[in-house]
């Protein structure tokens, strides 16, 4: 088990690499790394993952729930999706200026309940990501650890609690997408095999 999500983790870093490359340009251009351009890498990688798996779910599978077992009142395929994208805003919301309603969560819980569809649901998701980023981007070593004055929960009261959280309820939830995926035949993009790379895209050797 420990290889095996080893593994998905280092898949998921290599899928990355070329957006990551394009968007720090050349060696030459690359700044040193930051608290949040190192955060910011780590929370893409889950985003692609996240993402990805929400993409691959046909819309007609995204009221799958199991039923063989002890799934009594579990949520929906949509319904973990959104709950990802709600979570999303819970915690960075507050940074980027979003009043969240601490006595609303639990009713919240599983996202807006007027999305409906499947590019809805996944836009929301997308943008759950994106407005995580944005909060990213704002942290530094001076502010890391600095104390919210007003945070809505007890465990978000530091912008480098929220980005450690952010990042590992995505993926506790993702490992429940996965096993819908699996359940309905279909393999996580992320745990499918990266194809073999062309001879001609390697580089020739120094003669």
């Amino acid at each position: 088990m420990k290889n095996s999500a080893v593994s998905i983790v280092l898949l998921g870093a290599l899928a990355a690499a070329p957006t990551l490359r394009a968007q720090g340009g050349s060696k030459d251009q690359q700044q040193p790394p930051t608290v949040a351009s190192i955060l910011n890498m780590h929370y893409g990688i889950v985003e692609q993952e996240v993402v990805s798996a929400a993409e691959a779910m046909p819309e007609d599978k995204y009221s799958f729930a199991p039923t063989n077992g002890e799934f009594k009142g579990v949520r929906t395929f949509a319904e973990e999706v959104k709950h990802i994208g709600y979570a999303n805003h819970l915690f960075f919301g507050p940074l980027m200026g979003e009043t969240i309603d601490a006595k609303s969560i639990e009713q919240n819980a599983n996202g807006p309940a007027e999305l409906k569809t499947k590019a809805e649901i996944v836009q929301y998701l997308k943008d759950s990501f994106a407005l995580g980023h944005r909060a990213i981007s704002g942290i530094t070593s001076e502010n890391a650890v600095t104390p919210l004055a007003k945070p809505v929960l007890p465990f978000l009261s530091t912008r480098l609690a929220i980005a450690n959280i952010g990042a590992w309820h995505s993926m506790d939830h993702y490992g429940q997408i996965v096993e819908y995926l699996r359940m309905n035949g279909i393999i996580p993009p992320a745990s499918r095999p990266r194809p073999p790379q062309q001879a001609s895209s390697q580089p020739k050797p120094q003669q």
